[in-house]
This record gives structure tokens, sequence and C-alpha cells, in this order.
């Protein structure tokens, strides 16, 4: 199967690692990646903060973009998935840019939804001994509705206990721009959630939005905490 790769501002500007990793986990399941170089940033940050006008010429380039063939369009983060999802709302001044939107966000997919609802693989044959949290991100559960995909391909990881916590689908504080503009509140909702992950002991925590593991990691490592933050393409590949 053909796909695109969309590699998200994160993904290009920090963590390339993620980038690289999701490319090959999808050859290593049968995929031909292309990756359409017109892609830029989806817009999110403007988008959150309610510049939707200022965002149009980003969602306007993307659009062109991954209208190049007609091929699903991956991507590991699920937040600027759940962000392309809505173009056509943004874009319904503009009829014929809200059809054309449509047809791009149809063919949109966060890594693990794709891997288990479209190739049909929970098992990639990984390996990771140790015990480990799930932090759901609400881009994930609350936008896109992709709760059980990662747990389902997790179960499978050879070796790794996933182990629940406190309050686990509770935000971590994150949310894009409320970081920064509520950074008291934003704060003590990450201390919370490290607190939780902590009363368990893991020697792992994983999660498929790098927004939030960079968010919670951050706190992990300031309180010194010994817990080794991933994401999850890092432990699909892991043998």
């Amino acid at each position: 199967m053909k796909v695109n790769f969309f590699v998200t501002c994160l993904c290009d500007a920090v963590k390339s690692e993620v980038a690289k990793k999701t490319v090959l986990l999808l050859e290593q399941l049968g995929c031909e990646v292309e990756f359409p170089e017109a892609q830029g940033c989806c817009g999110q940050p403007a988008l959150n903060s309610g510049y939707v006008e200022g965002a149009k010429p980003a969602m306007k380039t993307m659009i062109e973009a991954f209208e190049c063939n007609d091929y699903p369009i991956v991507s590991p983060a699920g937040s600027c998935t759940a962000s392309i999802k809505k173009y056509p709302e943004f874009l319904a001044d503009e009829p014929e840019w809200a059809a054309r939107a449509q047809k791009v966000a149809d063919r949109f997919y966060e890594l693990t939804q794709f891997i288990v609802n479209e190739l049909g693989v929970e098992n990639v044959g990984a390996k990771l001994k140790g015990r480990a949290v799930y932090h759901p991100s609400c881009s994930l559960i609350r936008k896109l509705n992709v709760r059980e995909e990662p747990l389902k391909l997790l179960a499978q990881v050879e070796g790794l206990e996933m182990v629940p916590i406190k309050n686990q689908e509770t935000c971590c504080g994150f949310g894009g721009t409320f970081s920064v503009k509520m950074a008291e509140i934003s704060g003590e909702m990450v201390k919370e959630k490290v607190q939780h992950i902590s009363e368990v002991a893991p020697d792992y925590l994983i999660g498929a939005d790098i927004s939030c593991l960079m968010n919670i990691g951050g706190r992990v490592s300031r309180e010194g905490r010994p817990v080794k933050v991933m994401h999850i393409v890092d432990v699909l590949l892991s043998r």
C-alpha cells in the first residue's frame, strides 16, 4: 500500500527520530511511503489560539500539498491530525476550499489508528521488557476517538506490562498555548499527572503525541524520576 507521510512541525524541528521511526515502521508493515515536499505547518498553534483567518494560508498550502495523489495520509501526532480533520469547518465560508479540505481530511489517519484499523495489524513483533504507563492524549481520545488502538498495539509487545494510574484520561496540562497563557494551572496539572505516574513506579511512560510527552517528560526530569519517556513508535520498533 502506498501512503503519504505528514511529518508535523515538532517531528521536523524537535523529535526527528520519531519521524524516521514512523517511516521505518510503516515500511516494515509493507507500506511504500511518499513524502509530499510542499507540506508545512498545519496551522494548529494559530487555530488553537483562535486566529483562524491567519491560519488559512497554511491550511490551503497543506490541502494543495496532499492533493498530489489520493493515498492515505499518516501522521505520528493526534493533535495535528485532529486540526486537519476540522479544516472543512474552518473553511466553511469558502465552499470550494471546504470541499477540497474534506477530501484531504477524509484521508488523514493518526499512526496507531492507521495500523490497527486500516492495515489490520495489532502485533508488530515488538519486544520491550518492563512496566509502562500509557498516557492517552486529549487529541486522540477526545477529538479523534482513538482510545483502544494504541492499547491494542502495546498489549502485543512482548515483555511489556501495562499498568493503570489514577485519573488516566485527565489532561496533562499542555494544551498548546494553554500551557503558556495559563502556566500556573498547567503546571499544577502536569505535577498531578506525574504524581499519579510515579505512584505505580513504571520503567516507561508511553504516549502517541509528542507535545504531551515533552510536557510530562519535562516534569519527570525536573523531579528526577527514573522514568523513560517514549513515543509509541519507539516502543513498536523495539526488538
